[in-house]
């Protein structure tokens, strides 16, 4: 299996993936969502003149912020800089639309947006709309070094429920996962984006089809507590994250909360609703898979924390990575709290990854 990181994307940061370079990550996902972090292209562009061997891409770009000509146009840009290591992820934007008030872009626009990008990420014409009208376009001065089509840009699609996980099928040459559980949740994750790929006529092959999960990774000292100091200071944000889009989807579509958030929900939601609603989208999100606010400490609760985040000995670890991997899942990014981040990278890197 192969081991990448997540980054909150920071102009500021390139030496976290230059790092993760010399230690054997396989892949660096450089996240984009405008009102949080630094823009995920200046970024990623950056760490493409400072690398050689990691792979590079955007984890993952959002359809709802950035027309898809922009976004085709962006990834081959750094394609010219890392040509044949250059990957593209894309969502319809969970967090960088919902930190502005908005829902993320709807399946049906998801959809379309995927069969636009495609052609024009391999350098070919395709029929794009703006308003009432479509025009065909296509990138037309390709030569002289501007991007890079010439080297292929695999497109994975962000899938994390059956309708988007379907479009991963139709449309990708790999998916980007929540963490499944276990074997059993990755089979019907399987399930899902075959399904969706027969329905287009595509037949995948699960050899070259790439899939990754976003999580995060503490390997626990002998006798450490899964709620120590150090687990919650190396995971906590990953966990305040699913808390945040828990609430989400509580409040758009009135989904009650995951059971293992039960203890902490009507406390948690007394929180956030004490802001004002006009904007709450703001507060949501604050210290989004960066860091954890004070107020927000005390719901990092054990079940929280092992519901969100891979924590365990380095053995448990590496036997749940190997099942994984006998069940088809080919990568884990690991997206670590900011603060203690090379520390993380460091730690899974001696006790991980030569055993994956």
């Amino acid at each position: 299996m192969d081991i990448g990181i997540c980054v909150a994307s920071h102009v500021h940061d390139i030496d976290y993936v230059v790092r993760a370079e010399e230690l054997g990550y396989s892949h660096a996902w450089l996240a984009d969502s405008q009102m949080l972090w630094s823009d995920c292209y200046a970024t990623l562009a950056l760490a493409a003149t400072r690398t050689s061997t990691i792979h590079l891409g955007t984890g993952v770009a959002v359809t709802g912020t950035r027309p898809a000509p922009n976004n085709a146009s962006g990834i081959a840009t750094i394609n010219a800089l890392a040509p044949g290591r250059t990957f593209f992820g894309v969502g319809a934007g969970n967090t960088a639309m919902r930190v502005m008030g908005f829902p993320p872009q709807r399946i049906a626009a998801f959809d379309e947006y995927l069969a636009t990008i495609g052609p024009l990420l391999r350098g070919e014409e395709a029929v794009y709309r703006q308003g009432p009208g479509e025009r065909p376009i296509r990138h037309i001065m390709p030569d002289k070094g501007f991007v890079d089509f010439d080297h292929p840009i695999p497109m994975y699609v962000s899938g994390f429920g059956p309708k988007s996980l379907a479009l991963a099928g139709k449309h990708g040459d790999g998916a980007v996962l929540a963490m499944p559980a276990n074997p059993a949740v990755m089979a019907r994750i399987w399930s899902m984006i075959e399904a969706g790929a027969e329905e287009a006529g595509r037949e995948i092959d699960r050899s070259s089809y790439y899939t990754t999960a976003l999580t995060t990774m503490v390997v626990l000292d002998p006798g450490e507590a899964v709620d120590s100091p150090r687990v919650k200071a190396e995971c906590g944000a990953m966990a305040m994250a699913a808390v945040h889009f828990s609430y989400d989807q509580f409040r758009n579509f009135g989904r009650r909360p995951p059971g293992f958030m039960a203890a902490i929900w009507d406390d948690y939601r007394a929180l956030i609703e004490s802001y004002p609603a006009d904007r709450r989208h703001q507060r949501i999100h604050g210290g989004h898979n960066c860091w954890v606010l004070p107020e927000e400490e005390k719901f990092l609760t054990p079940d929280i924390l092992q519901a969100s985040s891979m924590i365990g000995t380095r053995d448990d670890l590496i036997e749940r990575l190997s099942v994984l991997a006998a069940a088809d899942l080919d990568q884990v990014m690991i997206l670590p709290n900011f603060d203690t981040r090379f520390d993380v990278l460091e730690r899974v890197a001696a006790d991980i990854i030569p055993n994956v």
